[in-house]
């Protein structure tokens, strides 16, 4: 996927970013709710820069993973 078809994943509204406050509102997505105890749920919400770097951070994740699991695979089949 390209960068545009990822963000167009997300529902998009003026917020503040979690990584960025200091850009005051912009256009976020809600990436994360928190529910602190004896709170009401709170929206994480993050810009498109950030959305797109929490993205490549799981992909980046999930093939790490899948190299570990067929380095594993490979493993358990020579015993």
């Amino acid at each position: 996927m390209d960068r545009q078809q990822i963000l167009d994943l997300y529902d998009w509204q003026l917020g503040v970013c979690f990584r960025h406050p200091g850009k005051g509102a912009v256009s976020t997505a809600i990436v994360k709710t928190i529910r602190p105890r004896g709170e009401e749920g709170r929206d994480v919400r993050a810009c498109a820069e950030c959305v797109i770097a929490i993205e490549d951070m799981r992909r980046e994740t999930a093939a790490r993973r899948e190299s570990e699991d067929l380095t594993s695979d490979s493993d358990d089949s020579r015993h």
